[in-house]
């Protein structure tokens, strides 16, 4: 169950994760502002009592007074910028990362893990410099009203002059907040396209040395550079026209209250010192250029906030409160859609896996096998449908409750920890190192990690590893924490035969506690499950055991086309008695008129048939055992 895309805010609040140092921060920054707009009047005074020769040791001092105080203030302003953009900034990092999480494969799908490591790298870092830019926003107003005032204290015809001249300076500053902002989310954008393929080339960087493509990889990656330097250069040019104008309104500002301030002054009406101050305020008054420099930097952190919100928006996946009753890990899905970039992937797919059992499901590629292990185990959710465990709808188990009851084996397991034992105990509880290498051995991972430097407290990046041993270790970590549902993806493609046999017979006997589902590409996997789903255009075409579907031309043809199967001997049908199923549960699959099992016809109908299926027209169910499901003809 997901919840409704919805802006989010990022940071929360105006003051961030921090909100009071960040309100400290404010009230440094504008003490420090005030004792700015205190200095030009003492300045003046002191000047003022000089020229009349008259004692001021008292204004001298005080000016000193200001000047000490302004760097102190100045020192605590810079210390808790730094703080504060590191504290929000990870808490962007830490809120982030563990959302991203949350939402699952699709936070990769949509963005791309290159351009995700970009949001969470660099824009976190200018996002995270909000807090900070709107205090000093605030102090950088505070200033010119500040000096505004002051004016105005002075002699309100120099008041009069200055706001004269202010609606142009209001309008420029509007302006150059509008075109940065769309200027940094431009460039921003492309430096994500930039860093998600770069991403691509470092995970395929065998590919491209085998192809011998690095230079052609090196010229994809680098091509958006020119549109980069154009959002780069277009960014520098507004920056640039803004500041030009306010230097060329500002200074004619300046200029009209300095000379108004001297006739004052000629009139006898105002002092020296005053006209000193006056000069000191029309600066403060008229400073643009620091509102500039500090909207361009609200203007790239907002920016970047809205580039995670972006993530941050993208529903995550919620989780009930209900746990699991005791039961042996029976799986269904119920009118299972699901849908991928705009196609039908699975389409109102039903299927029953009796607990205890092992089914294997095989298809062409793109009949949307993965996309099935997905929703089986809650990795991702479906369109329409649901899936239930022994009876209870997956979206409504909690968290803890779903992750020890559901096991995953992938194709590519990624190996994550320390260590090679952290990588196998990685899990909702950590088990114990016996368990740990007790999972090992029945993956066929023990004999290549005790030959490691120091066995399984080796360091992974010091474990060189080929594809099937990362495998093997993947399975491991499946095995190590048991659960009633294991479901593999595929996570057997890259074994050897031999080492395939052993895991998959020791799957297959795993007892009747829990469930197997398989992603199987080999024969020779099929044949040692229960049963197999032939999954074909998002439905289960049918269920029956690999013996029985081999007969069929199209079944074949998932293979290969051909009568051979990787050994299994005649028609595929060799290593059957391996299932699990063997002489202990009695397997029916209801097609036309007759319902066959492992030992026999009986009648569909009449005395003596197998009860039919509860919801008629349900294809390839795969019921509990003494029970028939349902499935298409072929």
């Amino acid at each position: 169950m997901t919840t409704a895309p919805k802006a989010a805010p990022v940071p929360h609040g105006p003051f961030g994760p921090a909100p009071a140092r960040c309100l400290v921060l404010c009230l440094v920054s504008t003490a420090a502002t005030g004792a700015g707009l205190l200095l030009p009047a003492a300045l003046g005074r002191a000047l003022d009592l000089l020229l009349a020769r008259a004692p001021a040791t008292d204004w001298v001092l005080r000016c000193a007074g200001l000047v000490l105080l302004l760097a102190l203030l100045d020192g605590c302003e810079t210390v808790l910028r730094g703080t504060v953009d590191a504290r929000t900034t990870a808490w962007l990092r830490r809120r982030l990362t563990g959302h991203v999480l949350a939402v699952g494969p699709r936070a990769a799908a949509r963005f791309g893990p290159g351009d995700l490591v970009a949001r969470l790298v660099g824009n976190a870092a200018q996002a995270g410099t909000a807090p900070t830019a709107r205090a000093a926003l605030l102090s950088a107003v505070v200033g010119p009203v500040g000096g505004i005032v002051a004016l105005g204290l002075i002699s309100p015809w120099l008041a009069v002059v200055f706001l004269a001249g202010a609606p142009v300076l209001a309008l420029l500053l509007r302006a150059f907040a509008r075109d940065t902002t769309e200027c940094v989310t431009h460039y921003q954008r492309v430096q994500g396209r930039i860093a998600g393929a770069l991403a691509e080339a470092v995970a395929g960087h065998r590919t491209i040395a085998a192809a011998g493509a690095a230079d052609r990889e090196t010229a994809r990656i680098l091509r958006p550079l020119p549109e980069l330097s154009r959002a780069g250069h277009r960014m520098w040019r507004v920056q640039g026209r803004a500041s030009g104008q306010a230097v060329a309104v500002a200074p004619l500002l300046q200029l009209g209250i300095v000379a108004v301030a001297g006739v004052l002054l000629v009139r006898h009406r105002l002092t020296v010192g005053e006209v000193l101050a006056a000069s000191r305020y029309a600066v403060l008054a008229t400073g643009v250029g620091v509102l500039v420099g500090h909207l361009a930097g609200l203007a790239r952190a907002r920016a970047a906030a809205g580039r995670l919100g972006e993530v941050l928006a993208e529903p995550a996946t919620a989780h009930g409160s209900r746990s699991l009753p005791p039961g042996p890990g029976r799986l269904e899905l119920r009118g299972v859609t699901a849908r991928r970039g705009g196609r039908t992937v699975l389409d109102g797919l039903d299927l029953v896996v009796p607990g205890g059992t092992t089914l294997a499901v095989v298809g062409r590629s793109g009949a949307g096998k993965s996309l099935l292990a997905a929703v089986a185990g809650r990795l991702t959710d479906p369109d329409e449908g649901e899936v239930l465990l022994d009876g209870v709808p997956l979206r409504d188990l909690t968290h803890e409750a779903l992750r020890r009851a559901v096991g995953h084996a992938f194709e590519r397991p990624a190996l994550l920890g320390d260590t090679v034992q952290d990588a196998i105990a990685l899990g909702p509880a950590s088990p114990s190192p016996a368990r740990v290498r007790e999972a090992a051995r029945t993956a066929r991972a023990d004999d290549f990690v005790r030959r490691l430097p120091h066995g399984y407290a080796t360091a992974l990046a010091d474990a060189p590893r080929s594809g099937g041993e990362s495998q093997r270790l993947g399975l491991a970590r499946a095995f190590a924490h048991g659960g009633r549902l294991l479901v593999l993806d595929d996570a057997l493609s890259s074994l050897d035969t031999v080492t395939e046999t052993h895991i998959t017979d020791a799957l297959v006997h795993a007892g009747p506690d829990s469930t197997r589902l398989l992603i199987a590409h080999r024969a020779s996997t099929a044949a040692r499950a229960d049963r197999v789903a032939w999954l074909d255009g998002g439905r289960v075409r049918a269920v029956r055991t690999h013996e029985e579907l081999w007969e069929e031309a199209g079944y074949r043809a998932v293979f290969g086309g051909t009568e051979a199967s990787g050994g299994l001997g005649d028609r595929g049908k060799a290593g059957v008695n391996g299932r699990s199923g063997g002489g202990r549960d009695r397997w029916s699959f209801r097609e036309g008129g007759t319902s066959t099992e492992l030992g026999g016809e009986q009648p569909a109908e009449g005395p003596g048939a197998v009860p039919p299926s509860e919801e008629p027209g349900r294809a390839g169910i795969f019921d509990e055992p003494g029970r028939v499901g349902e499935g298409e003809p072929s």
